[in-house]
């Protein structure tokens, strides 16, 4: 026998049975490939890890300022002559709040806007900064927003919208056929990360990875990139795919993935949760 290993001698080996609480673990033995950009991945992963899961973290995608930052101290700077602002992300509100601090300002420059959030853990980081969200949707995309906002008045009504600079035009689109004038505004990019390749991709050859994640439509596009496409089939067999949500699947599916797991809740407890149920449905 060599170290580390534990010999146990007496009564106490019958509490085994109480005891085995890390053998129990409902994800114990799986190895989760995370996508995500590694400084939003941590709750993944800690999610995961907590039920067993061994994480790999492989982010993608790297979230960056954007390369013009103008604009949106531009807006930050006019924000008076807003009536509403929406939030479609948690890097949107982070973003947002790094330009108004440096321009001098604080939350009650805010004090006569309208607010709107897409998704709980948005709503949570605005309230973090002191901000309510007067709409959160009832589902976290886009649609649900325009949705919500129909209820509205909204004729007349200019509305700063402060997000990805690659992020999907139907919100800004909506809100103007219902008479608002949207800003959209560049508030950070995603850009491509590759860190350890060869390593990901010799694990994928080996049979040592049981499920990858991607929780936006830009991981599942970067993680393609990194793969051989002429080994592209042969490395994604038997591996399970989960999805944050209907949009992410949809890309995936475009990609050429084969998506076992879509999350009815788009979080990232929800997604967890889907792991979860798939890997028990049996």
């Amino acid at each position: 026998m060599k170290a580390p290993a534990i010999i146990v001698v007496g009564d106490v080996v019958h509490l085994r049975h109480s005891l085995k609480w890390f053998e129990d673990r409902p994800l114990l033995g799986k190895r989760i490939v995370v996508t995500r950009a590694r400084r939003q991945a941590s709750d993944l992963v800690r999610l995961l890890s907590d039920l067993g899961a061994e994480c790999l973290e492989y982010p993608t995608i790297r979230i960056t300022p954007p390369q013009d930052p103008a604009p949106l101290k531009q807006a930050v700077d006019n924000l008076s002559k807003y009536d509403w602002i929406v939030f479609t992300s948690v890097n949107g509100v982070l973003y947002f709040f790094e330009q108004l601090f440096a321009s001098g300002k604080d939350v009650r420059e805010l004090g006569r806007m309208h607010t709107a959030a897409i998704g709980p853990a948005t709503a949570e980081r605005m309230l973090e900064f002191g901000l309510t969200s007067d709409i959160v949707p009832e589902t976290y995309r886009a649609e649900s927003v325009v949705k919500a906002f129909k209820k509205m008045n909204l004729k007349g009504k200019k509305i700063l919208l402060p997000r990805a600079a690659e992020a999907r035009p139907v919100l800004p689109k909506e809100l103007a056929k219902m008479g608002a004038a949207v800003d959209e505004i560049p508030a950070y990019e995603t850009v491509k990360a590759a860190e350890n390749t060869g390593e990901l991709v010799q694990k994928l050859k080996d049979r040592r990875i049981d499920v990858i994640t991607f929780t936006s439509s830009s991981t599942v596009k970067n993680f393609k990139a990194l793969l051989p496409p002429e080994s592209f089939s042969e490395l994604m067999k038997e591996v399970t795919i989960a999805s944050i949500g209907p949009i992410t699947s949809d890309t995936a599916k475009k990609q050429g993935f084969d998506v076992h797991i879509t999350a009815e809740s788009y979080t990232i407890p929800g997604l967890v949760e889907a792991i979860l149920q798939y890997c028990h449905k049996d």
